[in-house]
C-alpha cells in the first residue's frame, strides 16, 4: 500500500489531491458500503481525534457496535480502523488491498482514500472477505461461529475523522446522522487558507442539508461561517461552549478521565453537546454509560498519545500536540506540571514536520528548557541541522540523529524530579511508543 500509493506521511503536499471524484468511482466499484452506515462526521484543527475517540467510547459504553476511523496511525497502520477498540485483522487488509489494488492504481487513488474506503467496506461488513477462504470474519466476528449475514454483522454506528479540511476531504462522501467540528486554528494555510475564516469555510463543509453539526468551540471569526453555512442547508447548529448539555449537573471536569491532558476538558464538553443531539435522534445513552465511556476511553478505543505518561521519576510524557494551536495547550499543562516539581529541570525532546510553521511554534516555548532536537526516520521530518539552527535562540540544546537517541540523552541526565516531554510530531511520538511502551492488546 505505502509503495503502490501516494502517502501524505511520506510525500506531503504530493501526495494532496483534494476532491471526491477518484473515491466516488472506487467507492461506486466495491458496492457503496457508506450507504449502508449510520455515522459520525468529525472534523477540526484539533481535538478531532480524542472526541472520535470519546464519542467511540460512550457509544460502545451504551451498547452500539462503533467502528472508528482516524488518522494517522502512531505505530501500525490498523490502529486507523477499529472496532469496540479492535483494529481491523491483518488478514483483512492484506485482502482488501489485493482485491482491489488495480482499481486503486488505475483510479489514482491516494493512501487516505484507501484508507477511508477500508473503513466504510469494514464497518459496512466487509462484503467479500472470507468467503472463498478461512481469512476469518468482519468486526471482530468470527465468520464460522456467526450465522448472520455480512451486513448484520456490521456496525450499528461508525465515526468517521476528517483527514485535512472537510469540504474536499475524502471522508466527506458520507452524509452523517451528526457533523461535530471542534474547532478552528492556523494549520494546513498552504491547502486551507491563511486565515481562521478561510479554513472555517473549509471545515463547514461538512455541514450536510438537514443533518445537526455540533460546534466544540465558538470563534468570532469563525461562528459567523457556521452560523450561515448551517443556515443555508437547514442544519440545526448548537456551540457546545455556549450551551450546557442536558447533563448539566454533571460538569465537563468531574469526570475521571483516563485520557491525559487538561484540554480534554473541552473535547469532552463537546461530546456531552453531541450525546445530547444523539439522543434526539433516536441514540439511547443512558447517564451511566456517558460517563463509563467518559471515564474509560482510552482503555475502550486504544488511543494512544494524548498527554501519555510512561514513566514517572522522571515524568515522561509523550503527546502529539503538532500546531501552535494544540502545543500552546501542551505548555500551560506542561508549566502546571513543572510547578508540582520543585527543582525539577524540564527536557523537552523534539521533531517536526518539514514544512511545520515554526515561527508561530517557538514563541510559545519555553527559554528555560534543555531542548534535545531530533527527527524520526521519515522523508518529511524536519532535518536536524535546520531545527538547530531555528532554535539559535534557546541557549540549552543539542542534537540527536534519531528518536531512540535523543530519549536516550533526556534520561541519562534527567533526576527523579524532572520531566521530559517527547512531541512535536505525530511520527516522533510513534517511535517513541515503540521504543517506551509495551503493543496494545487492541
Amino acid at each position: 500500500m505505502f509503495a503502490s500509493l501516494p502517502v501524505w506521511e511520506q510525500k506531503g503536499a504530493a501526495a494532496y489531491k483534494p476532491g471526491l471524484e477518484r473515491i466516488e468511482a472506487f467507492l461506486d466499484a466495491i458496492g457503496n458500503p457508506h450507504n449502508r452506515l449510520t455515522t459520525i462526521h468529525v472534523a477540526g484543527t484539533n481535538g478531532k481525534g480524542s472526541t472520535s475517540h470519546m464519542l467511540a467510547a460512550v457509544l460502545q459504553s451504551a451498547g452500539y457496535r462503533v467502528g472508528l476511523f482516524t488518522s494517522p496511525h502512531l505505530v501500525d497502520f490498523r490502529e486507523r480502523i477499529r472496532v469496540d477498540g479492535d483494529m481491523i485483522p491483518e488478514s483483512a487488509v492484506v485482502w482488501f488491498a489485493a482485491r482491489w489494488h488495480d482499481e486503486m492504481v488505475v483510479l489514482g487513488l491516494t493512501f487516505f482514500e484507501m484508507a477511508t474506503a477500508m473503513a466504510l467496506w469494514w464497518f459496512a461488513g466487509g462484503e467479500g472477505f472470507g468467503e472463498d477462504s478461512d481469512s476469518g470474519g468482519v468486526c471482530g466476528f468470527d465468520s464460522d461461529s456467526d450465522s448472520d449475514s455480512d451486513s448484520g454483522r456490521g456496525c450499528d454506528v461508525a465515526i468517521i475523522e476528517a483527514g485535512l479540511g472537510g469540504r474536499l476531504d475524502s471522508t466527506n462522501i458520507i452524509v452523517p446522522a451528526l457533523s461535530i467540528i471542534t474547532n478552528i486554528g492556523l494549520e494546513h494555510t498552504q491547502y486551507l487558507g491563511d486565515t481562521r475564516t478561510k479554513i472555517a469555510a473549509e471545515k463547514a463543509g461538512i455541514i450536510k442539508p438537514g443533518v445537526p453539526v455540533v460546534i466544540g468551540e465558538t470563534d468570532p471569526e469563525s461562528a459567523p461561517v457556521f452560523r450561515a453555512s448551517a443556515a443555508a442547508v437547514d442544519s440545526p447548529i448548537v456551540f457546545a461552549d455556549k450551551n450546557a448539555p442536558a447533563d448539566r449537573n454533571i460538569p465537563a471536569d468531574s469526570f475521571q478521565l483516563d485520557l491525559g491532558g487538561d484540554y480534554q476538558q473541552k473535547n469532552v464538553r463537546t461530546v456531552l453537546v453531541a450525546v445530547d443531539v444523539l439522543r434526539s435522534t433516536g441514540f439511547v445513552i443512558s447517564g451511566t454509560a456517558l460517563r463509563a465511556g467518559l471515564e474509560n476511553a482510552a482503555a475502550l478505543t486504544g488511543l494512544k498519545g494524548r498527554w501519555q505518561v510512561v514513566g514517572n521519576e522522571p515524568l515522561v510524557v509523550l503527546d502529539t500536540a503538532h500546531n501552535a494551536h494544540g502545543l500552546s495547550e501542551i505548555v500551560r499543562q506542561i508549566a502546571n506540571r513543572m510547578e508540582s516539581r520543585p527543582g525539577g529541570e524540564l527536557h523537552m525532546v523534539l521533531g517536526f514536520a518539514g514544512d511545520k510553521d515554526l515561527d508561530s511554534i517557538l514563541p510559545l516555548l519555553p527559554a528555560d528548557a534543555r531542548y534535545i532536537l531530533t527527527r524520526a526516520d521519515n522523508s518529511r521530518s524536519m532535518p536536524v541541522e535546520k531545527l538547530m539552527s531555528r532554535f539559535a535562540a534557546f541557549p540549552s540544546k543539542e542534537a540527536a540523529e534519531c528518536v531512540a537517541a535523543a530519549i536516550a540523552l533526556a534520561r541519562e541526565s534527567a533526576g527523579s524530579q524532572d520531566m521530559i516531554y517527547i512531541g512535536g510530531s505525530n511520527y516522533v511520538v510513534g517511535e517513541a511508543l515503540a521504543l517506551l511502551t509495551t503493543p496494545s492488546r487492541h
